[in-house]
């Protein structure tokens, strides 16, 4: 038995590519210009977006979020770490204590962060990855 074929209206859909492509330009990763504004696009995304999985954007920040992870994991791979790892590694080579983040999360659960009592939600993956200038990614778990 064949599955059954869905129809495709392809003139309403290359319209609307079109616009979107002019806007995103949304392609797979094939250097660090690409890889710059992918996470760029995926940040903005994040920034929209958050925790909520209803999201009328939360498909596209998915789809942009695997372009990035996929690169980044033949690209840019490093040992695995837990993301309170992360932090603590980024605030380390930087000399940062704890308040100098007080403006992204605050002092309370950032401690309960590092001590491993909170996990990082998406949205503040989203601003630490701003602050710190790298991926979001490296702090939401595997």
């Amino acid at each position: 038995m064949r599955p059954a074929q869905t129809q495709f209206d392809i003139k309403a859909i290359q319209v609307s590519w079109q616009a979107f492509n002019d806007m995103a330009h949304l392609r797979p990763i094939h250097n660090e210009a690409d890889y710059g504004r992918m996470v760029a696009l995926m940040n903005s995304l994040l920034d929209s977006v958050g925790d909520d999985e209803d999201h009328p954007l939360a498909g596209l920040l998915d789809l942009v979020s695997d372009l990035v992870w996929k690169h980044e994991q033949e690209h840019h791979a490093i040992e695995a770490a837990a993301p309170k790892e992360v932090l603590r590694f980024l605030m380390d080579t930087r000399n940062l204590k704890q308040d100098a983040l007080s403006s992204i999360v605050a002092q309370g659960n950032l401690s309960a962060i590092l001590a491993g009592r909170r996990k990082i939600s998406a949205t503040l993956a989203g601003k630490l990855g701003k602050f710190f200038g790298v991926s979001p990614a490296l702090f939401i778990p595997a």
